[in-house]
């Protein structure tokens, strides 16, 4: 960021305004080779995500998980791509709550939203440097992590106090804590599943909470992102009033060969399939907004594992997204951690 050097009361020096960050996981720019090439390798050459040590992991990350990799996963993002925008649906839906929310926000005057992506663009340095250039003295910043890990949560804040060391000028920052708990985050989950198992023509007998999992390891050094899920799936099945056998927490999205937290959903689904259920709808928790790795891993993959055992009638429940339900939840913590500030 180049150094503002101008003083305070300069009149062509923008000041006093507060800035909000959304930030999500990321995105890459295109299906392609290249661009999923880029994306990849930013995104598992990061410390938080991958913790071997760097003589171990990069001849691997580079002589075989980029060579191999971009395609296959160029071909998951072209299934579920936004082609009118051409883009995923992950920046389709945090721009849209990056709008929605300044909406909600409109008569703080002095407030301005904006949106990030941890990985790929637009980049946390890009858009601190523009709030800042805006006159924001002050930002907050949301991890859209309704649980936290170190591989998600902690990222985010590291990347944004990495901006923050090249500034000579810095803005006061705030960062948002995990909402796994909060009462309108579990509402809003609440409403959004029995809105949507009322639409369907049949009545699932297991509902699943997916959540992206975390090696063991991680959890061992005590990450509390496992505790997180847990306690999300409890209030989510005293708030919806069901028989504790009727919603099954699982993980699911593993890479590489160390054991995750488990059950894994994949194997968790081929096994109920297998055992008989022939009705089963799956959710989200853990996403703030819809994502490869709920439409094209969960909504697609898992729907078809969950057919190729002997299952008959699937549905995955969206994430809250832009929702109503979704952006209540937004708004009411940025509001509540905005305390002081407006």
């Amino acid at each position: 960021m180049k150094t503002i050097a101008l003083p305070a009361d300069h009149p062509d020096v923008m000041a006093g305004r507060i800035g909000v960050l959304l930030v999500n996981l990321g995105t890459p720019d295109g299906t392609t080779y290249r661009p999923m090439w880029r994306y990849l390798r930013e995104f598992l050459s990061d410390k938080r995500v991958i913790e071997w040590p760097r003589i171990a992991w990069y001849p691997i990350l580079y002589g075989i998980v980029l060579n191999t990799r971009p395609k296959k996963s160029g071909a998951a993002y072209a299934a579920i791509w936004n082609t009118e925008r051409n883009e995923s649906p992950l920046r389709t839906f945090t721009r849209s709550q990056g709008e929605k929310l300044a909406v909600d926000l409109a008569a703080e005057d002095n407030v301005i939203v904006d949106w990030a992506m941890r990985y790929g663009s637009p980049p946390i340095a890009e858009r601190l440097e523009a709030l800042c250039a805006q006159g924001c003295e002050r930002i907050l910043i949301f991890p859209l992590y309704p649980q936290y890990a170190a591989a998600t949560t902690a990222t985010v804040n590291d990347k944004a106090f990495e901006t923050l060391q090249a500034m000579r000028w810095q803005p006061a920052i705030r960062t948002v804590p995990p909402y796994f708990d909060e009462p309108v985050y579990i509402d809003a989950l609440a409403q959004s599943i029995e809105a949507h198992l009322e639409s369907l023509d049949f009545e699932p007998e297991i509902v699943l909470a997916s959540y992206h999992g975390i090696p063991q390891s991680y959890f061992d050094k005590g990450d509390p992102y496992h505790c997180q899920c847990q306690k999300t799936s409890r209030l989510l099945l005293e708030r919806l009033g069901w028989p504790k056998e009727r919603l099954m927490t699982t993980f699911q999205s593993r890479f590489g060969p160390e054991d995750w937290l488990q059950p894994y959903t994949d194997k968790t689904v081929e096994a109920l399939a297998k055992d008989g259920v022939k009705r089963l709808a799956v959710l989200n928790p853990g996403f703030a907004a819809d994502c490869l790795e709920t439409l094209e891993e969960i909504a697609i993959g898992v729907g078809e594992v969950f057919h190729e055992h002997g299952g008959e009638q699937f549905s995955h429940i969206p994430c809250l997204n832009d929702s109503a339900e979704g952006m209540r939840v937004i708004k009411t913590i940025v509001l509540r951690e905005l305390q002081g500030w407006i």
